[in-house]
């Protein structure tokens, strides 16, 4: 599985969750995208997005498989 991962500090993790939105999720896909170009031999693997919310004095949160986005 290859993975992509988008990292959010906001002060509230609850902020940080709400923070992906359409730009961020464009630019994971691009840079999706640009790797997989470059990278031809990771088009066979299973792509997968996940999100880390952080925070301060709060362990990290990470969301295993966060959002989908088309990259073919």
């Amino acid at each position: 599985t290859l993975v992509f991962v988008v990292l959010m500090a906001r002060a509230w993790l609850y902020d940080a969750a709400e923070a992906i939105l359409g730009p961020h999720m464009r630019r994971i896909g691009a840079a999706a995208r640009a790797w997989l170009g470059r990278h031809p031999a990771d088009r066979a693997m299973t792509v997968r997005f996940d999100a880390v919310h952080v925070a301060p004095a709060r362990w990290p949160r990470h969301i295993v498989n966060a959002f989908e986005i088309d990259i073919w």
